[in-house]
């Protein structure tokens, strides 16, 4: 029997359906407050979470990223305006958005930074010709997560927790590694409702590599601020050698007639079949939990031949032997569970 997740685990009444991106973060109408916004999102992320790993696995994924697109869409400024526009709210000319604050002046607001540390960052900035992001926090003025947040902010763009959300991997197999580590970046996922592609980045996208992603999905691209450390550990994780089979490393424009037509017909063979070959998330988290419990069990086993062969003992299940009896299987839980057991 499927389930109505947004009933049960968000509590939305049926007749939301759909539930448009405040009514799924839980929020008042046309919220404003980003920083509202990210933390019903953290929440909600946080619930959702709880369900990763039972039997509601793939609809949790699902709902997750529907949170996370969400959430990405209303702290974006300029795509929150158009969604609010179709919602039907009316903005005067007043609401006109301004110029945006430097991160310095972001930072200095939060009391985070000083004017001293903000002089010292600018001589820094032209001295070794760095962003001021990068010069206050080698100056350890400031932690590299609210150096990036601060920088989203002052470019108008979302503020994306890398940990919070995972990727789609479809999206991830038709971008080569190659690419996303030469520009730190991280493509997450497309979304329906703008026809967009989100992209996760250090720093805003180049045009070149803003071109190439619009070959390869036929999308506009809307990039997404990510702390650096964060967007190294993803393109570790999903990009790990034999993670995902390379996408090619150059893109040709689509030509007209039946050549384009053929080219675009191979290539949706060849992503089919591949993914025919790959296992899905929820595949591979149910066959880690099968050799991690094939292993516990084993443990007894083993437990059993030592106690047999190798302790010498005339006293059946004697303290030692007992020892062996627990503390060989606890130990292979808990290598089972730290390295192997299937996170969210």
């Amino acid at each position: 029997m499927a389930i109505d997740v947004y009933k049960e685990w968000l509590g939305i009444p049926e007749d939301q359906r759909p539930p448009d991106h405040y009514q799924l973060l839980r929020l008042v109408q046309f919220e404003d407050s980003a920083e509202k916004v990210q933390a019903n999102y953290r929440k909600l992320n946080a619930h959702v979470r709880k369900y990763a790993t039972g039997q509601y696995m793939d609809e949790s994924q699902a709902l997750l990223n529907e949170l996370a697109k969400a959430m990405l869409c209303l702290t974006d400024a300029e795509r929150k305006r158009d969604y609010d526009e179709q919602l039907g709210r009316e903005f005067d000319d007043d609401d006109e958005p301004g110029a945006l604050p430097p991160i310095e002046k972001i930072l200095l607001d939060q009391d985070i930074i000083s004017d001293a540390q903000i002089q010292e960052a600018r001589q820094m900035c032209d001295n070794l010709g760095i962003e001021m992001r990068d010069a206050l926090v080698q100056l350890k003025a400031v932690k590299a997560d609210a150096a990036a947040r601060a920088l989203a902010t002052s470019l108008g763009r979302p503020f994306v927790d890398l940990a919070d959300m995972i990727p789609d991997d479809d999206v991830l197999d038709r971008v080569p590694r190659s690419m996303v580590k030469k520009h730190s970046i991280l493509p997450l996922f497309i979304d329906e409702d703008d026809d967009v592609l989100l992209v996760a980045g250090v720093n805003p996208i180049t045009a070149d590599v803003e071109d190439d992603l619009r070959l390869r999905f036929s999308l506009p691209v809307r990039d997404v601020i990510a702390a650096p450390m964060a967007i190294n550990q993803a393109i570790a994780k999903y990009y790990a050698p034999g993670v995902r089979e390379e996408a090619e490393e150059e893109v040709e424009s689509p030509k007209a007639g039946e050549g384009g037509k053929k080219g675009k017909a191979k290539k949706a063979e060849k992503k089919k079949a591949a993914k025919k070959k790959e296992p899905t998330r929820g595949d591979q988290a149910r066959e880690q939990k099968q050799l991690c419990i094939i292993a516990f069990c084993f443990s007894f086993v083993i437990a059993n031949l030592l106690d047999g062969f190798v302790i010498d003992s005339s006293t059946y299940l004697d303290g030692l032997s007992l020892l062996g009896y627990f503390l060989l299987p606890a130990l292979t839980a808990a290598i089972c569970y730290v390295a192997f057991w299937p996170r969210s």
